[in-house]
């Protein structure tokens, strides 16, 4: 490794060369200030060892363009007057050690040798990094689909995950958004860190909260200790929140909260705790028809909303069908030899309307894998309702002009509810919601139940 040693003491410049010479090191000298600005820049050393007195510029000159040039660059200081001014001024702007003449020998090798570690250990975390944000492409972890619009998405995705803004992806139930939030993570800097996630229409507000922010012991019945919430446990990582337009006006203003100053308030403490996470969100919901309903804070959906990925449905890239049946029937156990479907079975596929989308897809091809006894998947083993002729698609003629999104919504579970005949159960599995969830929703829209 090569140091850049300072000092405008050329005996102090001769001692040091030859001591760090004999430890192996490669040496570059500068007898001043400004020849040490000159000698970052040609020799971009590993480390530099400067003294802060010198004419023309100061170590802590030399320190700060250090710092300009290679942000990991260890910089060691030396001065014969030290003073605690001097001290907590070169710590604060970076220094890696601040070292009082006269020293010992064998201290200024050990402290060389500690920058030089720390330095190659930062090194080596970049890389692992890039190697990281590299390996999804190259293992082939990309999301499965060559449509364009679906590409769009995918080549934006594949943008933004080098930066740590916040994401909304919106898109239909079973579109795949946390498929996508998952593959932006793996690509970002933070794919060292943990992917958490929590479905914001699934829990209770209380225990939302909870689980958000957590929580201090005896802050409710049956909180018999402290607990850390997700955007704790995410920290360094990303944390996702789907069905985020289920959250209540209450939480709402509590994640903003979060989101704005970078901490969270565990329910029943009043101290805060800082939190470094990446927020992704996700929405089957149209949240400026909500914000219009006063259903979704607007400063909320602006601070989520800072970039904006839409997943197309199903139907609308048809062509991604037959990638998407051979990616999910390689993942399926068979009996030895790799699954295929037949010709007639993939016509049927390719035609069905994918109410549930990708996730309905799927869930088919899992039940075709374990009732075909052969190699090859038939039209039999698919379910009846992909099989047989579906109702008819939902068109332009069975909505009043200029339909609301809650028109359209109440008119989709209705038609989902006609396809699954009537089974409500099975019809939220389709619409990639929580059964309770479907039941508000058949409450709200005055569906008979």
């Amino acid at each position: 490794m090569k140091i850049l040693l300072v000092d405008d003491e050329t005996a102090i410049l001769d001692t040091l060369s030859i001591l760090l010479r004999g430890e192996g090191w490669q040496v570059a000298v500068a007898d001043s200030g400004p020849k040490a600005l000159a000698a970052l820049e040609d020799e971009r050393p590993d480390l530099v060892l400067t003294d802060i007195r010198m004419p023309g510029a100061s170590g802590l000159e030399v320190l700060t363009q250090a710092r300009e040039v290679d942000s990991e660059m260890p910089v060691i200081l030396m001065t014969a007057q030290a003073s605690l001014q001097s001290a907590v001024r070169a710590v604060n702007e970076g220094a890696y050690y601040y070292l009082q003449k006269p020293f010992a020998n064998d201290e200024l090798l050990a402290i060389c040798r500690r920058a030089a570690e720390a330095r190659r250990l930062k090194v080596e975390n970049r890389q692992l990094k890039n190697e990281i944000r590299s390996r999804p492409r190259r293992e082939g972890n990309r999301p499965v689909g060559a449509a364009p619009r679906f590409e769009e998405v995918l080549e934006l995705a594949e943008t933004v995950a080098a930066t740590d803004s916040t994401v909304l992806i919106s898109g239909e139930s079973g579109t795949g958004k946390e498929v996508v939030a998952r593959y932006i993570h793996a690509l970002s800097q933070r794919a060292g860190g943990p992917f958490l996630s929590v479905n914001c229409g699934a829990l209770p507000e209380s225990l939302l909260e909870s689980e958000l922010f957590g929580h201090v012991k005896g802050a409710f019945t049956g909180a018999v200790r402290d607990r850390d919430g997700l955007l704790v446990a995410a920290a360094d990582g990303t944390f996702f929140l789907d069905e985020i337009g289920e959250m209540s006006p209450q939480t709402q203003v509590k994640l903003l909260r979060a989101i704005q100053e970078r901490e969270v308030t565990p329910v029943g403490s009043t101290r805060a705790v800082p939190v470094d996470v990446r927020i992704i969100a996700a929405t089957n919901r149209d949240l400026e028809e909500e914000m219009a309903r006063g259903g979704f804070r607007s400063d909320l959906y602006y601070r989520l909303n800072v970039i904006q990925l839409h997943l197309p449905p199903l139907r609308e890239r048809r062509e991604d069908i037959p990638l998407l049946v051979r990616h999910f029937l390689q993942r399926k156990p068979g009996s030895g030899e790799p699954r295929t479907v037949s010709e007639e079975a993939m016509d049927i596929l390719t035609a069905y309307h994918w109410p549930g989308n990708v996730r309905e897809l799927e869930n088919a091809l899992e039940r075709a894998a374990v009732v075909s006894s052969g190699s090859v998947v038939g039209p039999d083993a698919l379910p009846d309702r992909v099989r047989e002729a579906p109702p008819p698609r939902l068109g332009a003629n069975d909505l009043p002009p200029n339909p609301t999104m809650e028109v359209v919504e109440r008119a989709y579970i209705l038609w989902v509810l006609q396809s699954e005949g009537g089974n409500k159960t099975r019809a939220a599995d389709v619409l990639g919601i929580d059964p309770s969830t479907l039941y508000r929703k058949l409450n709200r829209y005055g569906i008979e139940e």
